[in-house]
């Protein structure tokens, strides 16, 4: 049997050896490191007052005092989940969603936020997901805030405690979530106001409409132009949501790609979901992803929540998964990440904030392995990047010591088990933060 390393003991300062690492985490590959047919490297981690000081070919003799054997362990950065819901998050026991569909989401959502959604509530809630996230090793999260008039400055001042009361912990930024249509109504520019003092993202939905006649194109253009002029007077970045549909005629994400470059907002728009793209023709497809492409749009696809609420129909077996087109995406250019977004609300009745689960199952759902090649990007350095935190998300020289130790030595089992005794380590020191019990809620 493979001995249980001593890891209650790390104190910022050890080297962990013969940790195998999959390369995406990596900035590169040491010489001479062996690489297994998952593309995992075998490497030994020197860690100095808390951050990575050296990452090296595993030695593979002995170990040295003060220094952690784990005999051929999985070690993971710490995760990056680019696109969450914590203000919806566990409402799901008093605001269930009847058929499970997108209408009755949106009904049960309102009716809950109307009736509930001030701070003490927005606190709890917000806050319990933040700790389920922090115990499974999530280290950042962009979280999409809905910000109507009359809920938007309780939703942003929960948000602003939160960050404050977990900097250093968790790396939290929001995104301002209302219908496009907001943004020709007066309270748009303050909302803009309220998200520039915020530190925030400007965002909103498109909506999931059947087919962008010339009329209705011309309204989204509008609406898009006034957003994107609200979001530049304020050097602000754009969060959308778009697509969500699985209607092929719905391609609001074209207009969204024209708007971002005759703003010269090229590589600071992220688009997420984006459902509809999957069920192009190859021909369109081609052509909108190109346009991503040149206008550095990011795509997050949402894989548990899109096969939870699509081509769902009572008593019917769904037809399709919901997911955009990640693989053929990203072959054309094009930036992309997989995240969690709803949990236990009526968007997605299930979750606990784990972006290791959440990318276990984006594996499964887009058949992103066989081999997994640059998947485990998805869930680390691509979303970094994507919310601008170079050395998140990766296991890095110079980068924090923020890790995971997995019992697992291969990709199939980091796949085959849900990995519920993983170690999380801030900082070089393992940390014991649990999963919150639902008897607080």
């Amino acid at each position: 049997m493979i001995p249980t390393p001593d890891l209650a003991a790390l104190d910022g300062t050890a080297t962990l050896r013969s940790a195998r690492v999959p390369s995406p985490f990596l900035d590169r590959v040491p010489d001479g490191a062996a690489v297994d047919r998952d593309g995992a490297a075998l490497v030994d981690v020197v860690l100095v007052g808390g951050r990575i000081a050296a990452v090296r070919a595993a030695a593979g003799d002995a170990p040295a005092p003060g220094e952690v054997d784990l005999r051929g362990r999985h070690l993971w950065p710490t995760l990056v989940d680019v696109h969450t819901h914590l203000d919806k998050g566990h409402i799901v026991d008093r605001a269930p969603n009847g058929p499970g569909d997108f209408r009755g989401a949106i009904d049960a959502t309102r009716a809950d936020r109307e009736a509930n959604w001030r701070r003490p509530d927005l606190d709890r809630r917000m806050g319990f997901g933040l700790r389920c996230a922090e115990a499974h090793g999530v280290a950042a999260i962009r979280t999409h805030l809905d910000s109507y008039e009359g809920q938007a400055p309780d939703s942003w001042a929960a948000f602003r405690a939160l960050r404050d009361a977990y900097a250093g912990r968790v790396a939290l930024q929001a995104v301002a979530l209302v219908a496009l249509d907001v943004y020709r109504t007066p309270f748009g520019a303050d909302l803009a106001d309220l998200v520039a003092a915020s530190g925030g993202l400007m965002g909103g939905v498109t909506r999931a409409t059947a087919g962008l006649h010339e009329e209705e194109l011309s309204d989204l253009t509008d609406l898009l132009d006034r957003l994107f002029r609200l979001a530049r007077e304020r050097g602000l970045d754009v969060d959308l949501h778009v697509d969500e549909s699985g209607d092929p005629t719905a391609a609001a994400l074209p207009a969204v790609a024209r708007a971002a470059i005759r703003h010269g907002y090229e590589g600071r728009v992220t688009c997420g979901h984006c459902c509809s793209l999957a069920l192009q023709d190859e021909p369109t497809f081609r052509e909108q992803a190109a346009l991503l492409r040149d206008a550095g749009i990011a795509v997050v696809s949402l894989p548990t929540v899109n096969m939870y609420l699509q081509d769902r129909a009572p008593g019917r077996t769904p037809r399709w998964r919901g997911v955009a087109p990640l693989e053929e995406l990203r072959a054309a250019g094009v930036r992309v990440a997989v995240a969690g977004d709803n949990c236990r609300d009526p968007f997605h009745a299930y979750g606990d904030g784990d972006m290791l689960d959440t990318w276990r199952q984006a594996v499964r759902i887009a058949h992103l392995d066989h081999p997994f090649g640059e998947a485990a990007a998805l869930c680390g350095p691509a979303p970094a990047a994507i919310m601008g935190l170079p050395h998140a998300g990766r296991i890095a020289v110079g980068g924090s010591a923020d890790l995971i130790v997995l019992e697992a030595w291969s990709m199939d089992q980091v796949m085959a088990r849900p990995q519920g005794d993983r170690t999380v380590i801030r900082g070089g020191r393992r940390i014991d933060a649990k999963a919150p019990s639902y008897a607080e809620l």
